[in-house]
């Protein structure tokens, strides 16, 4: 999607922002003992409160209105009867649909006591999604993005997930620009063009290089098996840069 005037803008911010308060909601609501349905019964309501429906729901028939992945897990995990325990790390991924337009949004989270490893892989997960962010400009190459992300993961001695990339989003969950490496491609040689709608979304490990599939039809594991982060946002590529769809509401 290229946004075509403010009106499209407005209502891309208003999904990214209910994407991203129902991953702010979760997150504080997140405890031992709760399963991951319990959890995603709770981003659900903070979407149909707010008048969205989940995207992987709508488009995908997903088992979950959120995609929650724990520890070995690294991409959609469907919520169930896990229970979540201290010592695990946990991704929360959350896209939605309100009057047309899609956002996505994603971040990990940990619930203690953690090893300083982890707290840091989250830590520098959270830079390399900015990393990348920050090459964000119209008439710029897309490549930009994953060649930063992966200087700073090579500098960090990280690797990157290779078959998890972002995508073009705002009119459908997926669209063109299909398959945006986060990771260094030098097969990549298209423009961000002004007002193109995307997600930029790093997984970052701790030696993973590839999500392998599981049991079930939608689970992603990291391969070799490796404590994985990944942080997403949905951005604009603007000529000053990237506008950030995907922030929440201030809350005191």
């Amino acid at each position: 999607m290229v946004i075509a005037n403010d009106d499209e803008l407005t209502k891309l911010k208003e999904i990214g922002r209910i994407c991203a308060n129902a991953i702010q909601v979760m997150a504080a609501a997140m405890e031992p003992g709760m399963t991951t349905l319990e959890l995603d019964q709770i981003g659900r309501k903070v979407l149909e409160d707010s008048g969205a429906r989940s995207a992987p729901e709508f488009c995908y028939q997903f088992p979950g209105a959120t995609c929650i992945s724990i520890n070995e897990e690294i991409a959609h995990g469907i919520p169930g009867p896990r229970v979540i325990r201290a010592g695990d790390l946990i991704n929360i991924d959350v896209s939605a649909e309100k009057d047309g337009f899609f956002a996505d949004t994603g971040a990990s989270f940990t619930m203690p006591p953690v090893k300083p490893k982890i707290e840091r892989l989250c830590r520098d997960g959270k830079r390399a999604l900015w990393i990348g962010l920050n090459q964000v400009k119209s008439g710029e190459p897309l490549a930009k993005i994953g060649t930063a992300v992966g200087a700073f993961a090579q500098k960090n001695r990280y690797t990157l997930v290779a078959n998890l990339a972002s995508h073009g989003v705002g009119r459908s969950l997926h669209e063109e620009p299909a398959e945006l490496s986060t990771w260094p491609d030098p097969s990549e040689k298209r423009m961000m063009t002004e007002g193109l709608v995307f997600t930029v979304e790093p997984f970052l490990s701790l030696g993973a290089t590839w999500a392998e599939g599981g049991d079930d039809a939608w689970t992603l594991y990291a391969d070799p098996k490796a404590p994985t982060v990944q942080y997403e946002h949905t951005v604009v590529a603007t000529r000053n840069g990237p506008v950030v769809l995907t922030l929440p509401d201030e809350r005191g």
